[in-house]
């Protein structure tokens, strides 16, 4: 299984294995991940699953589609490394992502 690392912003790191087809929210929400609200589940309507992505990693991850580039919008503070984190599927290739957290989500 792939291991994800969430990075709260303070500093405390939670790494959690997460099942390939979940996605990175779900691995945060199933192992209480702080700063990961996930409000409206994983629909991809709100931006309370905004992660930065850790800059070696950008490339590494799809681009994002249209819908995300949207919701971006109302994320806090969202730079070019930002992700919704109910966007991006786990799959094997995902084996040590890092994700920093934001320092709230809204």
């Amino acid at each position: 299984m792939p291991r994800i690392t969430y990075i709260e912003h303070n500093g405390t790191e939670h790494t959690h294995d997460v099942a390939v087809g979940l996605t990175v929210m779900e691995g945060a929400v199933n192992n209480n991940v702080p700063g990961i609200d996930a409000d409206c589940g994983g629909a991809c309507a709100c931006s309370t699953c905004h992660a930065y992505v850790s800059p070696d990693w950008v490339d590494k991850l799809p681009a994002r589609e249209d819908m995300e580039e949207d919701m971006l919008d109302f994320a806090y503070e969202p730079n070019a490394r930002s992700r919704l984190t109910c966007q991006v599927q786990v799959t094997a290739e995902l084996d040590g992502l890092v994700l920093q957290l934001p320092e709230k989500q809204i």
